[in-house]
């Protein structure tokens, strides 16, 4: 049967001072009237049973996930200590193919805009049929919509049939030239969506992920506390799609986006006349081209361009936007009685 893996670790701090260790970029309505994470859970739930839906988070985290998902302890995987998504995967895996011996997997993040979920569905689909019949780890590459340097890219190979291709290689967020060249020469989004048979999965991990196949053993015997102390944290990406032969690539064309930072509001909410896109008590006066979220205190745009500014959480921030995606650095520098919130 098929199962769903939603990965909802991170604190989101590209979303400070919005996002915080009690209200994380997960519990966050960012590109539209519910959280990310229950947008993510009810685009794949018409595909995949509510049962079978897995849910892996931190400790402070998961209880608010469990109530905001409607779903029960057994579904929620609380992970000791973060360790990036090659454990936490190798973890859920495990757990579904426990529950399940015919289980297949779909592995998403918590955290996506998917503007289209029946476009979705269908290459969610199609990807975890690949898996079956292919007995491969699927990668889902996304047509890009612009020029992205912040997105890892796949350089397609041969075509296997239809939209299914061999991998040419991976690019991890290639500098801005470079992802243009990508673009231009047909490459694709890594999207972070994929499907595996759930014994061939972790057959490969047992195989080429040195990081996690020693510690394994701990989830056989089910102590997932010393699987966690044991293991190395290590990204799936690195862990085992760019090192398995048996990785294809299904070439979805869907609108997606990872919400990554504030310059993706304007990406997934709808803007005025003057371009810019207003969240809660917000007032624009000869201001275009911004972007402006309050929690509660009224804000007033007048006479700026380009521009974030956001008011949540006793803060107020105020960005170029063409600065959003150096929000870790603008973190980094600022004295922890600012930085830090509740």
């Amino acid at each position: 049967m098929d199962w769903a893996v939603l990965l909802a670790g991170g604190s989101g701090t590209r979303f400070w001072p919005l996002s915080s260790p009690r209200r994380p970029k997960q519990l966050l309505p960012l590109a539209g009237d519910v959280p990310t994470a229950i947008a993510t859970a009810r685009a794949v739930e018409p595909l995949v049973s509510r049962k079978r839906i897995l849910v892996v988070a931190g400790a402070d985290l998961a209880p608010k996930l469990a109530a905001a998902l409607d779903l029960p302890p057994e579904q929620i995987l609380v992970e000791p200590k973060a360790a990036s998504t090659a454990p936490a995967l190798a973890w859920a895996t495990a757990t579904a193919l426990a529950r399940d011996p015919s289980a297949t997997l779909l592995s998403m993040h918590a955290d996506w805009y998917l503007a289209d979920p029946e476009r979705f569905r269908r290459a969610a689909d199609a990807a975890l049929e690949a898996a079956r019949m292919d007995d491969a780890l699927v990668t889902v590459g996304v047509v890009p919509t612009r020029v992205e340097p912040g997105y890892g890219h796949i350089v397609p190979g041969e075509i296997i049939r239809g939209p299914l291709y061999r991998v040419a290689r991976f690019v991890e967020k290639p500098p801005r030239p470079e992802a243009e060249s990508l673009t231009a020469s047909g490459a694709l989004w890594n999207s972070g969506l994929f499907a595996w048979t759930a014994g061939r999965f972790l057959d490969e991990l047992r195989q080429h992920a040195p990081e996690v196949s020693g510690p394994m053993m701990r989830l056989a015997e089910g102590d997932v506390a010393a699987f966690f102390d044991e293991v190395s944290p290590v990204a799936i990406d690195v862990a085992l799609f760019e090192r398995s032969e048996r990785v294809i690539m299904l070439r979805g064309d869907f609108p997606w986006d990872d919400v990554g930072n504030w310059e993706a509001i304007a990406r997934v909410r709808p803007a005025d006349a003057e371009g810019n896109v207003l969240r809660g008590p917000v007032s624009a006066v000869d201001a275009a081209r911004s972007i402006a979220w309050s929690d509660g205190t009224p804000v007033v745009l007048a006479g700026v361009k380009d521009v974030v500014v956001v008011a949540a959480n006793g803060r107020i921030l105020v960005l170029d936007r063409s600065r959003a995606g150096d929000m870790k650095e603008v973190l980094e520098s600022l004295p922890p009685d600012v930085r830090t919130l509740e």
